[in-house]
C-alpha cells in the first residue's frame, strides 16, 4: 500500500481477516513505486508462502503483464482504481465509485449555493496525474458543475506533499478548491489555516484524522469520504472466498459507498465510527 493515510483499509483487512480466519500481511511503502518494483515486492511475498495478492494498483504500461505473471502463482485482487493506460487488466477489483464522488463533490458546493455560480472560479487539486481515481473524479466534478456559471480556471496535479508545502499559493486567485485525493485535501487544509488560499473555500476528498480535522477547524467546508474500510474488508473476502473454493470461487468486481461529512453532523453516531476507523 502507497498511501501512508489508509488507516481504514488496513483495518478493514484486519477485521475480514479475522473474521474469514485467515492470515494477513501488509506491506506499506510511503513513495510511489514503479512497476518492476511492485512484482519485485508481490514475488518476495509469494516467495515468502502468500497465497492470494491484494495489490494496489500502480502507474506502468507494464502493469497488464505484471498482473498475468503474478495470476500463474496465486489470486490477484486489485484495491482502487486502475490507471488510465491499464484499463485492459482483467484481474478484480474493490474500489469506491470515483466517477460518482466527484459528482457528490460538486453537488454540495451547488447546494451551498443554491445551484448559482455565476461568476465564481475553481481551482482543482490532485497528487498523481495519471491515477484513474482522479481522472473519473475530476470528469465527475467536471460533468456536474457544468452549466451553473462557474469557472475553472486552473487544474493541477504532481505535487509531492513533503517538498510543495506551498503550491496552491503559486496558483492564481479562485473563490474555491476543490481537493480531489487525500494528501490535496490535506494540502488545501493546511494553505487554509496559513491564509495562502487568499480567500477560497475548499470542498475535498479525503479519508484521513487529519482531513477531518481541517474539516472540523473550519478551514474546509466539505469532506466526501470513500467507505475505505469496506474496500479493505470486501478485498480481503474475496481473496479468503477464492483461496477456501478455489476451482468454484470466482473473485468479482466491487464498488462501494462513500459518505458526506460537514461539521453539522461529525458527531452523528454514525460518523463517529467512520472516524473511528481512520485512527484504527
Amino acid at each position: 500500500l502507497g498511501d501512508v493515510y489508509k488507516r481504514q483499509l488496513k483495518y478493514g483487512l484486519r477485521m475480514a481477516a479475522a473474521d474469514q480466519g485467515v492470515e494477513v500481511f501488509v506491506v506499506s511503502t510511503e513513495d510511489r513505486m514503479t512497476v518492476a518494483e511492485a512484482e519485485q515486492l508481490a514475488q518476495a511475498q509469494l516467495e515468502d508462502g502468500a497465497d492470494a495478492l491484494i495489490l494496489q494498483p500502480v502507474a506502468g504500461d507494464d502493469m497488464e503483464e505484471m498482473v498475468r505473471r503474478l495470476e500463474k502463482r496465486a489470486p490477484v485482487l486489485l484495491l482502487g482504481s486502475l490507471f488510465a493506460e491499464n484499463e485492459a487488466v482483467s484481474a478484480p477489483s474493490v474500489k469506491p465509485d470515483d466517477y460518482a464522488m466527484g459528482a457528490t463533490l460538486a453537488k454540495e458546493l451547488l447546494y451551498d449555493y443554491s445551484e448559482n455560480l455565476e461568476g465564481k472560479t475553481i481551482g482543482i487539486v490532485s497528487e498523481a496525474a495519471d491515477s484513474q481515481a482522479v481522472i473519473e473524479r475530476e470528469r465527475g466534478f467536471r460533468d456536474t458543475i457544468s452549466g451553473y456559471g462557474a469557472q475553472v480556471l486552473w487544474s493541477v496535479t504532481g505535487f509531492r506533499p513533503q517538498f510543495d508545502r506551498r503550491f496552491l499559493e503559486q496558483q492564481d486567485k479562485v473563490d474555491f478548491v476543490a481537493a480531489l485525493d487525500n494528501s490535496s485535501t490535506i494540502m488545501a487544509g493546511q494553505e487554509s489555516s496559513s491564509n495562502n488560499l487568499r480567500g477560497a473555500l475548499v470542498y475535498g476528498i479525503g479519508c484521513s484524522a487529519e482531513a477531518v480535522y481541517y474539516l472540523d477547524s473550519g478551514r474546509s467546508e466539505c469532506l466526501v469520504v470513500p467507505d475505505e474500510f469496506n474496500v479493505g474488508y470486501q478485498s480481503l473476502t474475496e481473496a479468503a472466498g477464492k483461496l477456501k473454493s478455489f476451482f468454484f470461487y470466482e473473485m468479482e468486481d466491487r464498488t462501494v459507498s462513500h459518505t458526506v461529512l460537514r461539521r453539522s453532523n461529525l458527531f452523528s453516531e454514525e460518523n463517529q465510527e467512520i472516524i473511528f476507523t481512520m485512527n484504527q
